[in-house]
């Protein structure tokens, strides 16, 4: 029972909502586009997350008969990693989440409208040369967008930047807009004690390695507070471009 399929209750990450007491097994994520440190198995978060089920058995119907989709693509697959920033759709009932950091608990699901399910935020992991001097950028969710340039020695498309946020449609892939991590941008934090909190960059800080560079910011009432540059997703260059979870401003 415990093996690839399954991990133990109490090795699965802390923010998975699960009865670590009374099972001693739980389901493990497939490889896909979310590390397991930050993902939670689609049948959890059917099961858990939404309450559309109350036993794993039921769970995996609903995930197989293909009830739910994940970035606007119908997954059958109950390991399923999901992970920030994902668009979950339940088919039959015509609801929309988001999923976000939230306090404490690392991550949440957020109701959203159905225009807002059209388009997905992610953050620019790292960028790369590609034949033809095209830029390929890689995503926070396992994701590659390229970018055509029409002049490798003078690559004016090239806008993008590590760490930056590109919003794309969902429905065909491409870049929609582009928020740079920059003084004045916007961003929610994803990890450690802050999470969740969304909060306008002051200043970031130069003299450490580029994801470990401090970072000062001030939310919504006024408070300002410290944390690194790999735990802040931009959200917009002035305000949110997605729905945020209440008390988050």
């Amino acid at each position: 029972m415990g093996g690839s399929r399954h991990i133990k209750s109490f090795e699965a990450p802390a923010f998975w909502p699960i009865l670590r007491k009374d099972y001693k097994w739980t389901v493990k994520t497939s490889p896909g586009p979310h590390p397991i440190s930050r993902s939670v198995p689609l049948l959890i978060v059917v099961r858990d997350f939404m309450k559309l089920a109350e036993t794993s058995s039921e769970a995996r119907k609903i995930i197989v008969e293909g009830n739910i989709k994940i970035d606007g693509k119908v997954r059958k697959d109950y390991k399923f990693p999901v992970g920030i920033m994902d668009v979950i759709e339940v088919v039959k009932l015509r609801e929309y989440f988001r999923v976000v950091p939230v306090p404490t608990k690392f991550l949440g699901l957020l109701p959203i409208p159905e225009d807002e399910s059209s388009f997905k935020l992610c953050r620019i992991e790292n960028k790369t040369t590609v034949k033809g001097g095209h830029i390929q950028l890689n995503l926070h969710d396992g994701r590659n967008v390229l970018v055509r340039v029409s002049d490798p020695r003078n690559p004016v498309e090239d806008i993008y930047d590590t760490l930056g946020t590109v919003k794309l449609s969902l429905r065909d892939g491409k870049i929609e807009e582009y928020y740079p991590m920059t003084e004045g941008s916007v961003a929610i934090i994803i990890g450690g004690k802050n999470v969740g909190r969304v909060a306008k960059i002051l200043k970031i800080y130069e003299g450490m390695r580029h994801y470990r560079k401090q970072i000062r910011l001030i939310d919504f009432k006024g408070n300002e507070f410290f944390t690194t540059l790999d735990k802040v997703f931009v959200l917009g260059s002035d305000k949110p471009v997605i729905k945020v979870p209440e008390g988050a401003i």
